[in-house]
């Protein structure tokens, strides 16, 4: 499946975006998916995740009550409405997707087979 990641923009603290993933050349409901995000400097870090099969997102504890994702199947999209953001989570943000991944190892990027090229999120002070 290819992934196509687009929404990011430049945003005041406090603000919000909403970032989409379309997935085409694949049977999308069979794919555990997520969102990581890198900022400058700093190793790539987990965000939120969807299990296949499941709707109950998981998320990072540092965006838990801000962020939320949602898939939509029959669409192939997955989306990660973020609020309230705040200047640290100004990052590249990247959706990626798998279907051999455990509910255990979501959170780690090298279950991942796909990827999308990846959003740019700032957010200014």
């Amino acid at each position: 499946v290819q992934l196509q990641a687009s929404g990011g923009g430049l945003v005041q603290a406090g603000g919000s975006l909403r970032l989409s993933c379309a997935a085409s050349g694949g049977t999308f409901s069979r794919h555990t998916v997520a969102w990581f995000r890198q900022a400058p400097g700093k190793d790539r870090e987990f965000v939120a995740s969807i299990f296949r099969g499941s709707g109950t997102p998981y998320y990072v504890d540092s965006v838990k009550g801000r962020f939320t994702m949602s898939r939509d199947n029959p669409k192939n999209t997955v989306y990660l409405q973020m609020d309230s953001l705040k200047p640290e989570d100004t990052a590249v943000y990247y959706c990626a997707a798998g279907t051999n991944l455990i509910l255990s190892s979501i959170t780690r990027s090298v279950g991942y087979t796909n990827w999308g090229q990846g959003t740019q999120v700032t957010v200014s002070s």
